[in-house]
């Protein structure tokens, strides 16, 4: 089973660098937005990179900033989980930098499809939140488990498949808030993370293939 985690803290840092990165990263962005007027404050998520398309804040940077805040202690600590025990597999099988690319442009690619599509509906949308990212994280798992099925045992599958099922059903079934559950971001992080690690994946091969 991929997603048991046996190692202890010292092995943890040594084995999932980013992954440890990514984890405080989100923890110490959360308390600088507590103590700046805390996530129901907008003008403060505003000030620290959330993503919107209100005109006058809808700057490039945010498509990033925004993966490293979180609207409340029970988003943090969703997303925050899920990071610290389904990331590092994926950070072994890539290495620390392609996995933290794949991690990030994930989350990109679900930030510019969320903007997209509530600029299609013409509403406005003010999102924040690692779970485009996470999903990506996913979205590569998922193409391990369709695609290169010796690298993934069927316990893991099941789980991936779980995981996928739950995350995007509860995507929609509560998207009303869309800060919290923002659907685009998860559909687009998963999308961004499949094709993303196929990309990697097909380069990996032709450099095995060469040497």
């Amino acid at each position: 089973m991929l997603f048991v985690r046996y190692e202890n803290w010292k092995s943890y840092l040594k084995y999932y660098p980013i992954t440890t990165i990514l984890f405080v990263a989100n923890i110490i962005m959360y308390l600088i937005v507590v103590f700046n007027g805390g996530a129901s404050d907008k003008n403060t998520i505003l000030k620290f990179g959330a993503l919107t398309n209100v005109e006058g804040y809808n700057e490039w940077w945010r498509y990033l900033t925004s993966l490293f805040l979180h609207g409340g202690f029970s988003h943090l600590l969703f997303n925050d989980f899920a990071i610290l025990v389904f990331c590092p597999p994926l950070e072994r099988l890539l290495g620390a930098w392609r996995y933290a690319l794949l991690y990030l442009l994930s989350g990109v690619i679900g930030n510019i499809l969320s903007v997209a599509h509530y600029n299609r509906l013409g509403d406005v949308l003010i999102t924040l939140g690692a779970s485009g990212a996470v999903y990506g994280v996913y979205g590569a798992y998922l193409y391990i488990a369709l695609l290169q099925r010796n690298l993934m045992d069927d316990s893991s599958r099941k789980t991936i498949y779980a995981l996928l099922f739950i995350g995007i059903f509860f995507s929609f079934a509560m998207g009303t808030d869309q800060i919290k559950i923002n659907w685009m971001a998860h559909l687009g992080g998963v999308v961004g993370g499949f094709f993303i690690y196929g990309l990697m994946a097909r380069i990996l091969k032709k450099r095995y293939r060469r040497s």
